[in-house]
């Protein structure tokens, strides 16, 4: 397959029209290192974006403020360059301007679509007799009967979303079609917080509306998302839904998905460790199958390996199997 007829086969996904581009994010939390399984996600999408030509900016979601260390932002991006990553134009921080998120409140308000609620998680657990662990469904009978507090005035107290009952089909470009019920699934999300902030389901949807993003490429432990922000985007009339491409995850041998917590697999610890960033994008694209065996490979020629279609080969597979990082794979990355 020629890089152009992927081309073509990809503009058939989803018409812009005449003269649209296509463009995609990477938004790494900078919340720690990233993770072989977070490093094989962006190297996937970047690898795709460039080769069917898609603009590729980088956002940091860094509102987690309590989480995020002094320059942890300028280390994830070293990391991502370090293994061969780019991006067009200036990176940007959430957290530069809360005045997007503000708006996007007010007209969630003006439509009667949020209230203030200052129940904590436990007492919201008490009130529906809940067990512990899970996700947590607030239902519709915790909104307050007080008109006034269907309002956003007071940004230091937390706001939630009133999701609307009923199915939302969420087409994805991996997965196919799925079809979820976010207000059984997950209740009332929190789209505002006690700290003054926007919560991610808020904070999200306005980044990629005002970016423009059209394709948004991340792990299937994301896909249940998709539909509330999808619910969010026509609370705040963008009836459009970008592309969404939700890749399998990586997990280690026991099974469990990788996570920030296993530290010494981060990018900045294996290139503190001396690891050469052509090693990890060799075992990235081994753990999809994407190459026979294990071998270094520079970033650029990744470009030649991932179409959409390899990518719906690679969850197909997965999904009966998920990928497992081995003890043997780390050995061959640190030799």
């Amino acid at each position: 397959m020629t890089s152009e007829s992927d081309t073509n086969h990809d503009d058939r996904l989803c018409d812009l029209g005449p003269g649209a581009s296509r463009l995609t994010r990477l938004a790494p939390s900078p919340t720690g290192d990233l993770h072989l399984g977070n490093a094989r996600t962006f190297l996937f999408n970047w690898a795709m974006a460039r080769r069917l030509g898609w603009t590729i900016s980088l956002r940091h979601e860094d509102l987690d403020v309590s989480r995020v260390a002094p320059g942890s932002c300028e280390r994830l991006e070293e990391s991502l360059q370090w293994l061969g990553l780019d991006w067009d134009g200036p990176s940007r921080l959430q957290s530069d301007d809360l005045k997007p998120y503000m708006q996007a409140m007010k007209t969630l308000a003006a439509g009667n679509q949020v209230f203030r609620s200052d129940l904590s998680r436990r007492e919201v657990r008490e009130a529906i007799g809940a067990p512990h662990g899970g996700e947590l469904v607030f239902p519709p009978d915790l909104r307050p009967q007080d008109r006034e507090r269907w309002v956003f005035e007071d940004p230091t107290a937390g706001h939630r979303f009133a999701m609307p009952e009923g199915p939302e089909t969420v087409q994805d470009e991996i997965v196919g079609s799925v079809i979820f019920d976010p207000a059984k699934e997950g209740g009332d999300p929190v789209l505002w917080t006690r700290d003054g902030r926007p919560a991610y389901q808020l904070a999200v949807v306005v980044d990629d509306l005002q970016d423009g993003v059209t394709d948004i490429v991340r792990g299937d432990d994301l896909l249940s998302s998709a539909a509330r922000q999808q619910r969010i985007r026509h609370a705040l009339g963008e009836e459009r839904t970008p592309r969404w491409w939700h890749l399998p995850l990586v997990h280690d041998e026991q099974g469990r998905r990788l996570s920030k917590r296993d530290g010494d697999l981060g990018l900045d610890a294996l290139r503190t460790a001396g690891v050469r960033p052509e090693r990890v994008v060799g075992l990235l694209l081994r753990l999809g199958n994407l190459i026979p065996e294990r071998a270094p490979v520079d970033s650029r020629e990744a470009i030649g390996l991932l179409n959409p279609d390899r990518l719906r080969t690679l969850s197909e597979s997965e999904r009966s199997r998920p990928c497992r990082l081995s003890q043997e794979d780390l050995d061959w990355l640190r030799s």
